[in-house]
């Protein structure tokens, strides 16, 4: 019997993967300076919107049509917003400054437009 390698799936061979990877890292580094009793709220709000950009990349990767990875691409990038709007919230109020998001700043919009390039070319 074959063993199953989990090293080599389509999804990693997509930049929008491996970009939404890096942000991911960059949200669990910029988190970090969040104060603790925002851990349950806006901290927990902003990991989980990053890691689900992967995921939905992921999963969508796996989609037997074109018509259901745009869905699930769809969804990453309305993700990416999330990442963008509490973002936004923590430069509000306080728990960080933009010179501390400038890198994650960046890195979400690149995703964003990537997404949307994506999917405009898998229809």
């Amino acid at each position: 019997m074959k063993k199953f390698d989990f090293e080599n799936y389509r999804f990693e061979d997509l930049e929008v993967w491996r970009l939404g990877m890096k942000i991911v890292h960059e949200v669990y580094k910029t988190i970090k300076k969040f104060p603790k009793e925002e851990l349950f709220s806006l901290t927990n709000q902003l990991r989980r919107a990053s890691v689900s950009i992967v995921l939905n990349i992921a999963e969508g990767s796996g989609q037997p049509t074109s018509k259901g990875f745009a869905v699930y691409l769809h969804r990453a990038k309305s993700s990416a917003l999330e990442c963008v709007a509490c973002i936004k919230i923590a430069i509000q109020e306080g728990f960080v400054t933009e010179t501390d998001v400038k890198l994650l700043n960046q890195l979400l919009q690149e995703e964003y437009f990537k997404v949307i390039a994506l999917k405009k070319s898998i229809k």
